[in-house]
Parts: structure tokens; sequence; C-alpha cells
């Protein structure tokens, strides 16, 4: 399953925030958690918030998503 979730009016380049992002393409959504936890850029934090986002949106949307509670 798919979900979206996208972050408006962020003062940066998207360029690194594609940095970032590109970290955690093909992983998990847990593994992708730990590497922003890892990570040290100041997008780090607001992308991390999309992705939870995201995961809460699919959540809510499908009840055969089954979560595993991320470790804050």
């Amino acid at each position: 399953m798919q979900a979206r979730a996208e972050a408006r009016y962020l003062r940066t380049s998207p360029q690194k925030a594609r940095l970032v992002i590109d970290l955690i393409r093909g992983q998990t959504a847990g593994e992708a958690i730990h590497i922003f936890r890892a990570t040290n850029k100041r997008i780090a934090p607001s992308i991390d918030k999309v992705l939870r986002a995201a995961l809460a949106t699919a959540d809510n949307r499908n009840n055969d998503v089954h979560l595993t509670p991320l470790i804050v």
C-alpha cells in the first residue's frame, strides 16, 4: 500500500532535501526513521515528520496495515 504526504513551504533547497530523501529510498519505514536519527542535516526532522504523517494516513485509510509501534 502507498500513502502520500507532502510538506509545503520548507525553507530549504530541493537539492538539500533530496540528499536526505535519497538515503531512505527503498528502505522500510522503521529503517528510515533510524536513518533520520543518525543524519546530521537540518532538513532531516522535517522529512521525518512527513514520513510519520504518511504512515498515519496509511494506517487510517486501511485497516489491513499493521504498523509496529515505532520507538521514539
